[in-house]
């Protein structure tokens, strides 16, 4: 299916799907602009697209493929895609491969997850396999032990590994500490989540040679989001265009924003579904156009990734700048949020993961400063333990293995609740 006109899209949505009728119904018959349009409400359109009796579907669920999403809600909901959406969804995303640095004959290890209706292993091995550069895919899957991966990316000499940044990092912890040289990588390939710099140092560790860049911007419910552009930035995508429309809106006004470094929440228009219409959707995340070229943006972060510890909110964002002020001798490799409940008090522990072979010494001075790189950036948090409302910060140390996961996706938790509820 090719790419259709938004006007077309518009009509055809409000005449087949009950959801969409419903939203615009109080708009004018000829409403062809998005910005005629109001946002699309998270919650009433996961409510509207139950597995049975959808009001989001324009037609029957009798040709298409179902996958499970979080979408942006964390609870798993169902995305559907009928095969010639699925075909362009594949074909148009594996074009941007060749932004990543994707080489005709480039043998391709697929790290990413499957089964459990889950999309991205078979949406990148299809990506790859739609391309427009030849390569040689190697279906390993993130859920392989990685006592049988990494002999099979030494013995077929994979040149580019794709996955999770979560994935990436338990395979660069067990190389480094198997003492296993895998020379061959020369490209890591990441998606479905941020990659920062502590876990940039122990991809470093484990794959000198290998280059981390973002395999794309994507979701299952979403669709198609950013291509990569390269360069240093592995943030800047720019927009599917004619398949997708990216808008960043005011978080205030959810007016689009045009000039460049002015954050906003990242607004998607998919202009090839029609089963599940996807117009004026959140995407989840945070943007900003960059001003480098058409349609260039960076991507800041989830929209709402945080947590509320008592009468403090805290972003994962918050304590990743902490660790990145205070690890000058780049240490960690990877950090958790852990909120716990004890005493009848919220507390927040910063478990901080250090590369395999790394010394006790100078743990407890490092935790010191991170703690107090954090306090400055939220001084209500410090406020808050002197009134007696909190526990003070504290720092709990592990590996990267320990961190806490989605066993589903194999992406990491940010955030991990810890508090008893009733």
């Amino acid at each position: 299916m090719s790419a259709q006109q938004l006007s077309d899209l518009i009509r055809f949505a409000r005449h087949n799907s009950p959801f969409y009728r419903d939203l615009y119904a109080s708009l004018p018959p000829h409403a062809d602009r998005l910005t005629d349009l109001p946002v699309v409400d998270q919650q009433e359109f996961w409510a509207a697209n139950a597995l049975h009796d959808s009001r989001v579907l324009t037609g029957p669920l009798s040709e298409a493929t179902v996958y499970k999403t979080g979408g942006t809600t964390g609870s798993p909901k169902f995305s559907v895609y009928t095969r010639d959406e699925w075909r362009t969804f594949v074909t148009t995303f594996g074009q941007g491969l060749v932004d990543t640095g994707l080489r005709p004959g480039h043998r391709v290890a697929d790290l990413f997850y499957a089964g459990e209706l889950y999309a991205s292993f078979l949406f990148v091995l299809d990506s790859l396999a739609h391309a427009p550069v030849d390569n040689v895919r190697l279906p390993i899957g993130g859920g392989a032990p990685l006592e049988t991966t990494i002999p099979t990316l030494r013995d077929l000499a994979a040149q580019v590994l794709t996955g999770t940044p979560t994935t990436l990092c338990r395979l660069a912890e067990q190389v480094v500490s198997s003492g296993v040289r895998l020379d061959s990588v020369e490209l890591l390939l990441f998606g479905g989540e941020a990659l920062f710099d502590d876990q940039r140092r122990l991809l470093a560790a484990a794959f000198p040679r290998a280059e981390a860049r973002s395999v794309g911007y994507a979701s299952v419910d979403a669709g198609l989001l950013g291509r990569p552009v390269p360069g240093a930035d592995a943030r800047v995508h720019r927009a599917f265009t004619p398949y997708s429309v990216v808008e960043i809106l005011d978080d205030s006004t959810d007016e689009p924003i045009t000039e460049p470094g002015k954050p906003g929440r990242v607004v998607v228009t998919s202009l090839f579904r029609r089963l599940m219409p996807i117009i004026r959707y959140p995407a989840g995340d945070r943007a900003e156009w960059t001003g480098t070229g058409p349609g260039h943006f960076r991507i800041l972060g989830r929209a709402e990734e945080g947590v509320r510890v008592g009468p403090v909110s805290l972003y994962t964002q918050d304590a990743q700048d902490a660790v990145t002020a205070a690890d000058t001798a780049g240490r960690v490799v990877g950090t958790q949020l852990v909120v716990r409940r004890w005493d009848g008090r919220d507390g927040l522990v910063l478990r901080l993961a250090t590369a395999p072979g790394d010394p006790d010494h100078g743990r407890e001075d490092l935790a010191g400063a991170v703690v107090a790189e954090l306090e400055t950036v939220r001084p209500l948090y410090p406020d808050s333990v002197r009134a007696g409302f909190v526990h003070p910060l504290s720092v709990e140390w592990a590996r990267h293995r320990d961190l806490a996961v989605n066993p589903r996706s194999g992406k990491l938790v940010r955030v991990l609740d810890e508090r008893p509820t009733a």
